[in-house]
């Protein structure tokens, strides 16, 4: 990870864009389905896994759906719609599994320095949020993956578990469930040490301070990948003979709209800034530990759930707040201010247009938040730790994120809060667009794309046989099997020290 220029293999089988999870995580699986793979990576900055992955920059740290409420949104009839938490749920426990493959085949070392235990908790308070959150609790229990989930709406059993949350609150009905099994995970770390090891792979080259400028049909098949050095400011091309994965994050979109398919049309992206208070009261950062979630305001967008947060991050543990939402037209931290300028094409011109003025609560939303001054994000977090004190918190930005937005029938646009893997019709490119979940679900979003761009390998006995080994719940269902789920989990416990 020196700043030396690598040389440029003028062909390889595989480029990947990007050198955050998504590029780790599918690097790694392609290597080992088939090692003999040639495979070069691009990435603009100096280092891996220093944007959305980077630990200042995720906000997820393991969305696992243990405390997410807007995972489980209530229904008309009083029920609650459990759908996406189970299938999130299921998601982060495949990613366990491929972590455990990666630590007992001793690509990763230490598992401690990227995942540790933290329970998830859900808090809320007020008589309907409480009877919401117990059917939610009661729901979520017919499946195995949260038989597990506590429930309490006593106020002293819940000031055990968080006490910073039920110190000098007013007496009000308040409920809260809990996970102990919820983990943190720093990402940034883990995306690191799988580079690390991809690095040291026969056929791997790993580019730092290259920036990808354009990808073009090649005249011999596959795709002309062209990128400058920016420590010298040399143009080059790469041919990529098979495949080439887009996942450079906030980068990604513009990108595909430069790659020559069809896919690529009607899509567009709206950035959005994120921002954490940041604890400076080392009492307080060990009085609490857990990720305890509430309940996003009326008319807030999915992305403002809000949750007291310990973190542990380069070796300490730290207490965050938030996410409060800033607005800039980057679609990368470290990017351009001409980003959203930029995106903006024919094909997907009327679709932004229409999911701007369907979302106007958004834009409102937006504009509210990156008004507020520090006291007034100090009484937002006031709702959840009543005594924070402002002068020991601080503000501290996190990463930027880019919200999709697809043409749905006609030229509306709709703006989706959740992933999305866009893949040309022969499979011969794959990009990764949108946040949250994200990282947590990488292992579950990659062995869903390998079959869509690796259609003929994937049915071979050799690669089923080797992603079952990988991740041994691929293609079951963790939700209805709780003898598959117990012996996954056993087995993750153990391989992570969890």
């Amino acid at each position: 990870m020196s700043k030396a220029v690598r040389p440029l293999v003028p062909e390889t089988d595989i480029v990947l864009i990007g050198a955050g999870i998504m590029s780790a995580t599918l690097g790694i699986m392609l290597k080992e389905l088939n090692p003999n793979f040639t495979i070069q990576i691009f990435e603009r900055l100096d280092k891996p896994g220093l944007e959305s992955s980077d630990a200042w920059n995720n906000a997820g740290t393991g969305h696992s759906a243990f405390c997410e409420l807007n995972y489980t949104p209530p229904q008309a009839d009083g029920t609650v719609d459990v759908t996406k938490a189970l299938k999130i749920c299921e998601s982060f426990e495949l990613s366990k599994e491929f972590w455990s493959h990666l630590v007992e085949n001793k690509y990763l070392s230490d598992p401690s320095a990227f995942i540790s235990r933290v329970p998830h908790m859900s808090f809320v308070w007020g008589d309907e949020n409480v009877n919401f959150l117990r059917t939610r609790q009661k729901q979520l229990q017919t499946s195995a993956l949260f038989s597990e989930m506590a429930f309490s709406d006593d106020p002293l059993q819940i000031g055990k578990w968080a006490p910073l949350v039920m110190e000098g609150r007013a007496k009000e009905p308040v409920a809260a469930t809990r996970m102990e099994m919820g983990t943190d995970v720093n990402f940034g770390e883990l995306t690191r040490s799988i580079f690390r090891q991809l690095e040291k792979m026969p056929g791997v080259v790993v580019h730092y301070d290259v920036e990808t400028l354009d990808i073009d049909p090649h005249q011999k098949g596959g795709w002309d990948v062209i990128v400058r050095n920016l420590l010298n400011e040399e143009k080059k091309h790469c041919r990529a003979a098979q495949f080439v994965f887009l996942g450079a994050g906030g980068a990604t979109l513009n990108l595909l709209k430069k790659a020559e398919i069809e896919e690529r049309k009607g899509y567009g992206g709206f950035p959005v800034s994120g921002l954490w208070l940041k604890c400076n009261n080392e009492e307080q950062i060990q009085k609490h530990f857990a990720k305890v979630y509430g309940k996003a305001r009326v008319g807030s967008p999915p992305m403002s759930v809000p949750h007291i947060d310990t973190r542990h991050i380069n070796g300490k543990k730290e207490l965050l707040f938030g996410p409060f939402a800033g607005f800039s037209t980057k679609f990368l931290k470290e990017g351009s201010r001409f980003d959203l300028a930029k995106s903006i094409k024919p094909d997907n011109f009327l679709p932004m247009i229409s999911a701007g003025i369907h979302n106007l609560p958004l834009t409102k939303y937006l504009i509210d938040q990156v008004r507020l001054s520090h006291e007034d994000r100090m009484n937002a977090l006031r709702e959840y730790v009543p005594r924070a004190q402002s002068e020991e918190w601080e503000l501290k930005e996190a990463g930027q994120r880019v919200q999709v937005i697809k043409k749905d029938h006609g030229m509306h646009g709709v703006l989706e809060f959740g992933t999305e893997a866009v893949v040309s019709a022969d499979g011969s490119v794959a990009a990764l667009l949108g946040a949250s979940p994200g990282a947590s679900t990488a292992a579950a979003i990659m062995f869903g794309i390998l079959p869509r761009c690796f259609k003929k390998e994937c049915n071979t006995p050799a690669w089923k046989n080797k992603m079952k080994e990988m991740a041994p719940s691929f293609g079951m269902s963790l939700a209805t099997d709780a003898a598959a789920l117990q012996a996954s989990r056993q087995r993750t416990t153990k391989a992570l020290n969890l």
